[in-house]
């Protein structure tokens, strides 16, 4: 499969870069200097970043780098020690989970959390509840509003699995899924949210290279289709390589480099730290 074609990244005042496209538009995420300890071990230092509002970013490093944390911190799983988090302007700090989530970022786990014994259709209704607006006594009482609300809501999960090529798996339970329709179901319910921003952990774990590859097509069409922005974690490097348009790496907490696939690819400190020289030329070869 073809590399996606990706926009001019150009910098900005700071040291971050942006979609060309993007330039004039406020970043959907602006995270300056931040930084979490635990007890005396600092898992994330310095952490300094700006995403486009359609940008699709990349986060990687090895293992235990602090990529997950990162996460963790942008969705207020854990609150920071130090520095500041801008979702759409506005600083997140010592909001809930769920109020963020509301702001506008949403997420995927890198083991998957689905309600298991539940439909795939009302898995995604999960993710309606910024959306629907339908009251508890209307629920109770099954009041003509509460109907339309409910239609309303079906209609919508059935776009969104369709969109992500579902819809005939809607009836069936979300632990009978294969793992990888269970990967895309997490996504789907993560769109469900409307996000601006949908952080995914490791999409592509346990994926086939079929299956990554239309996860690859995927990843483009959801940022085209709902003009929304995508951050990943991912080890698979010719997902990340080739739908990435700016990437961020990091080592122990710290970010170590910032660029481009093709700057990354050819970074030394990167080479060293992850990449390995094996794996670089391979990449650069590719593209």
């Amino acid at each position: 499969m073809s590399h996606a074609t990706r926009t001019k990244m150009v910098p900005l005042p700071t040291d971050v870069i942006i979609p060309e496209r993007d330039i004039g538009k406020q970043p959907v995420l602006d995270i300056r200097n931040l930084g979490i300890d635990f007890g005396g071990l600092t898992a994330v230092d310095s952490f300094t970043l700006a995403i486009g509002p359609t940008e699709i970013a990349g986060l990687i490093g090895p293992n235990g780098a602090g990529k997950t944390t990162i996460f963790n911190l942008l969705t207020n799983v854990y609150q920071p020690t130090r520095g500041s988090i801008l979702l759409r302007g506005i600083d997140t700090k010592g909001m809930s989970t769920a109020q963020v989530n509301r702001l506008g970022i949403a997420r995927t786990f890198q083991n998957i959390r689905l309600f298991g014994g539940m439909s795939v259709l009302d898995n995604v209704k999960v993710g309606l509840h910024n959306s629907i607006k339908c009251s508890f006594a209307s629920s109770l009482l099954h009041t003509p509003g509460y109907y339309k609300a409910e239609k309303k809501a079906r209609e919508r999960c059935l776009e969104l699995l369709d969109f992500m090529g579902m819809a005939d798996m809607a009836q069936l339970r979300a632990d009978s899924l294969p793992y990888g329709a269970q990967r895309r179901l997490e996504i789907v319910r993560a769109l469900a949210t409307n996000p601006a921003i949908i952080l995914l952990d490791e999409p592509a774990a346990g994926m086939n290279p079929s299956e990554t590859a239309e996860l690859m097509e995927q990843i483009v069409r959801i940022r085209d289709t709902f003009e929304i922005a995508v951050m990943l974690i991912e080890h698979d490097m010719n997902l990340v390589m080739g739908v990435c348009e700016g990437i961020a790496v990091v080592n122990y907490g710290k970010i170590i480099a910032k660029g481009t696939p093709e700057q990354i690819c050819n970074d030394p400190v990167v080479i060293e730290a992850y990449l390995g020289k094996k794996g670089a030329a391979a990449h650069a070869a590719e593209g």
